[in-house]
């Protein structure tokens, strides 16, 4: 399975999930200095600067989304699309694929990371995905209590690699797609 674009953007009542763009360079850039997601988010980078997300945009995030195999994409606020946090779909396989996100720290709070986590698994669902699966630092109960609010469950506790290449215990999640998808078909 890929991930099929063409599903792109989903709207909520709060929340945009499409493609990161050049113009949310800036924001994305400000947001992946703060504190939290330096501590939390695991980013591939160190730092960001505008200039190296619109690089990563072009040379990573454009190219991953026409593959099918990667989708970074922006939370947006769904009234003025402004950037509100990056959701990025990672590790596809012919079942499942992995989440990760953070929120700016202007919108935390504000209920947007679990709406985008609704979205991104209905953006998985419809392309044919079965699972989607997250893991986070147990230091980190926002995001735990985000990823169960988003109907994830937790699965499993242990070591492993963050996308920064850190080898840290992580808490592992699952939500599992083609069930909701039968019991859809049921109702």
């Amino acid at each position: 399975m890929v991930l099929d674009s063409r599903f792109l953007p989903l709207l909520s009542r709060h929340v945009r999930l499409r493609p990161l763009q050049a113009r949310d360079a800036t924001a994305f850039a400000e947001g992946a200095a703060d504190r939290a997601v330096q501590r939390y988010g695991h980013l591939p980078e160190p730092v960001y600067t505008p200039e190296s997300v619109r690089m990563m945009i072009e040379r990573d995030a454009t190219p991953g989304l026409q593959r099918g195999d990667l989708a970074v994409l922006a939370i947006a606020d769904a009234a003025t699309d402004a950037f509100a946090g990056s959701l990025v779909v990672f590790d596809v396989s012919a079942h499942a694929a992995e989440v990760g996100f953070w929120i700016h720290p202007a919108h935390r709070g504000s209920g947007v990371a679990a709406a985008a986590l609704e979205l991104a698994s209905r953006f998985a669902r419809a392309s044919g995905l079965h699972d989607l699966t997250a893991r986070t630092l147990p230091q980190n109960p926002a995001s735990q209590r985000t990823l169960t609010a988003a109907g994830f469950a937790l699965e499993r506790r242990g070591l492993d690699t963050t996308p920064a290449g850190d080898q840290v215990e992580l808490l592992h999640y699952r939500r599992t797609l083609c069930d909701e998808q039968r019991r859809g078909r049921r109702l």
